[in-house]
């Protein structure tokens, strides 16, 4: 077995852990767990730290569990929250678990005969039996108000600044995940939690719990939260979150969010990310210092996570969508792309739409320059623009007696305008 700690301490990758926690590690195997949120139908890229913690984990020799939080996915952990937010139906938690456990796939060994093969669990499962009565008499009176109370977790909502308050719902949190971690412990000798260090109360609640009511001995890993140097939110795009899945963030999208982190960032991120070794970081971060401009660091780190999540077959064709709007291409790489990655490539690109009889007539270059589209301003300035020999279609050079017709067509219904090298337009055929 390799030494767990070591591994997070070089990466960058611990916060903080009980005392006696490394020896507990390297006595033998040990199974510990991270609790996942089933609110989506797909995990974002906040969640890859606690993902890649379970991923090392495993590769030390130690069992991962990782837990869907089905039941506490009702009730909604107060943790960084300033409000409370909507309750799911178990149908749908069911669904986003499955969702949840294909993506994990891609990072733990579910399914090897091996002692230290992940076990995916939902706490839905275990909670939906138990009564109120029987969790407040048997499991409650171990833990008082007071030390409910001293959790910075609540302490922060119920302050004079928050306006909201919390409720009894998300108050008894704490309690239910610090359950969890004594159910697990006695079904599957899970003797460590680990989750970001914002959840180190919520944890510390299930080792007090171990020791009230198991009579053992349980341990706390946590991460640090991960920050964008600039200070903006890690995980988040122009759009919003940047997901796991595909149909929710393109792989090309995905890929661009790595290739476009700082300097900085990358050095930071390619340790927790990836599983490159020490030597092979080193190495690379070096390189990249002599020629930062060639982006060697975020191009790796590209490549290394976006294979993780989505393959390489998906890596090689972000690859080719990169190259598009960046480098040499041709308009059978064009033609190769899916609709979705297109309109990824040239999110903001200025777009108009013309009939499909034009196309099957054939379309002019005039009319798809100017009178047709007026992407640019007159029939003059189209006829210009082609005589400089600065028009391509599909990125490919054309004259003014060029017509565009169905053959031209991406996807069906798409033809890239070019000015230049940096000016696009869409043209939409409907």
């Amino acid at each position: 077995m390799k030494n767990f700690i070591e591994e997070l301490q070089w990466r960058g990758m611990l916060h903080d852990s009980m005392p006696g926690t490394e020896e507990h590690l390297l006595e033998e195997m040990r199974s510990a767990y991270v609790g996942f949120d089933p609110t989506a139908d797909s995990l974002h890229i906040g969640n890859l730290v606690p993902i890649m913690l379970l991923a090392h984990y495993q590769r030390c020799g130690h069992r991962p569990i990782a837990l869907v939080g089905g039941a506490t996915g009702m009730i909604g952990d107060p943790s960084g929250k300033s409000a409370e937010r909507n309750l799911l139906d178990e149908t749908t938690l069911r669904h986003n678990q499955e969702c949840v456990k294909t993506q994990l796939g891609h990072f733990l060994d579910f399914t090897s005969d091996e002692k230290n093969a992940a076990i995916l669990v939902n706490n839905y499962d275990w909670m939906k039996d138990i009564s109120f009565l029987e969790f407040i008499r048997d499991i409650g009176k171990h833990i008082t108000v007071n030390y409910m109370m001293a959790k910075d977790s609540v302490k922060n909502r119920i302050s004079s600044e928050s306006k909201d308050g919390m409720s009894f719902t998300e108050f008894t949190y704490q309690m239910v995940q610090g359950y969890d971690f004594l159910h697990l412990f006695r079904e599957n000798s899970t003797t460590i939690q680990m989750g970001g260090s914002d959840q180190w109360g919520n944890i510390t609640t299930g080792t007090e719990l171990i020791r009230r009511i198991g009579n053992g001995k349980g341990y706390a890993i946590t991460c640090p939260l991960i920050t964008k140097s600039d200070g903006s939110k890690f995980g988040k795009s122009e759009g919003g979150n940047v997901w796991l899945d595909a149909n929710r963030t393109s792989p090309y999208k995905f890929y661009q969010y790595w290739l476009n982190t700082s300097d900085e960032d990358a050095e930071k991120y390619i340790k927790i990310f990836t599983f490159l070794d020490k030597e092979t970081i080193d190495s690379l971060v070096a390189e990249h210092a002599e020629a930062p401009h060639t982006r060697i660091l975020q191009k790796r780190l590209g490549e290394e996570v976006t294979v993780l999540v989505h393959g390489k077959e998906e890596y090689d064709k972000a690859i080719k969508a990169s190259n598009i709007l960046f480098g040499k291409s041709t308009a059978s790489d064009l033609k190769s792309l899916d609709e979705k990655t297109l309109l990824d490539i040239f999110d903001g690109v200025t777009q108009a739409t013309v009939a499909a009889s034009l196309v099957e007539n054939g379309l002019d270059m005039i009319a798809a320059l100017a009178a047709e589209t007026n992407f640019l301003k007159s029939n003059g300035e189209a006829r210009r623009a082609l005589k400089e020999n600065a028009v391509s279609v599909n990125k490919e050079k054309v004259k003014e007696d060029f017509v565009i017709t169905k053959d031209d067509l991406i996807d069906k219904k798409y033809v890239l305008l070019q000015r230049g090298k940096k000016t696009y337009y869409l043209l939409i055929v409907a």
